[in-house]
C-alpha cells in the first residue's frame, strides 16, 4: 500500500513541475516572429505551411495567438495545388508576412516549417490590392531542388498555379488578377524589401 501511495505522490508532484513550468511561460513560440528566416535569405529562407497541397480548407495564421486557424472553405471546386504559406520575419504592404507556394513532391501539414528556395514571383492583385505570392521549390526535396528559375518548370505547371489563383474565389464574387510572372531575381528583391519593412516594423514597436 505504502509503495502505491509514493508511486501516486510521484506522479502528482511530476504533474505539478509541470504545470509551474507551464504557468511560467507567457507565450507558446509564435511562428512569425520568433522562427528565424534562416541565414541563406533572402534567396533560400524558412516557410511555415499554412494549406497542404492538395487541401480545399482555407488555413491561415492567427497573428494574435500564432496558431494556424480555419478561415475557410474554398467555394469553388478547387484545391491549393502547391504546399502554401509565409516566409517568417517578413511583412508586406498588406501587414501579413509574405506569402510563399512551395513546389515539392508531398503535402505538408499545416504548422510545419521546411527551407525554400525562391525561383520567381507572382504578382497578384486581389479584390484591388496588391497581394504578390513568391513561387519557390522545398530546397530538401530531391525532385524539385536544382530548380533555380521559373523557366525551367514545366509550363503547363505555372499555367495551372495561375489558373487556381484566378479562378478560386470567383464563386465568392470576388476579383483576382495574375500578371505574367517574374524571374527569381524578382523575387528574390521582394523578399528582401518585406525582410526590411518587418525590421522597419520591429524597431517602431519597440519605441513605443
Amino acid at each position: 500500500m505504502a509503495k502505491n501511495e509514493g508511486q501516486g505522490s510521484g506522479r502528482v508532484a511530476l504533474n505539478e513541475r509541470i504545470l509551474t513550468s507551464m504557468s511560467r511561460r507567457s507565450m507558446a513560440a509564435h511562428p512569425w516572429h520568433d522562427l528565424e528566416i534562416g541565414p541563406g535569405a533572402p534567396a533560400v529562407f524558412n516557410c511555415v505551411v499554412e494549406i497542404s497541397k492538395g487541401s480545399k480548407v482555407k488555413y491561415e495564421l492567427d497573428k494574435s495567438s500564432g496558431l494556424i486557424k480555419v478561415d475557410r472553405v474554398l467555394y469553388s471546386s478547387v484545391v491549393y495545388p502547391h504546399n502554401y504559406g509565409f516566409i517568417p520575419r517578413t511583412l508586406c504592404e498588406d501587414s501579413d508576412p509574405m506569402d510563399v507556394l512551395v513546389l515539392m513532391q508531398e503535402p505538408v501539414l499545416p504548422g510545419c516549417f521546411l527551407r525554400a528556395r525562391a525561383i520567381g514571383l507572382m504578382p497578384m492583385i486581389d479584390q484591388g490590392e496588391k497581394d504578390d505570392k513568391i513561387i519557390a521549390v522545398c530546397a530538401d526535396d530531391p525532385e524539385f531542388r536544382h530548380y533555380r528559375e521559373l523557366k525551367e518548370i514545366p509550363p503547363h505547371r505555372l499555367a495551372e498555379i495561375r489558373r487556381f489563383f484566378e479562378d478560386y474565389k470567383k464563386n465568392e464574387n470576388k476579383e483576382v488578377a495574375v500578371n505574367d510572372f517574374l524571374p527569381a531575381e524578382d523575387a528574390i528583391k521582394a523578399i528582401g524589401h518585406s525582410m526590411d519593412l518587418y525590421a522597419s516594423y520591429i524597431v517602431e514597436s519597440l519605441r513605443q
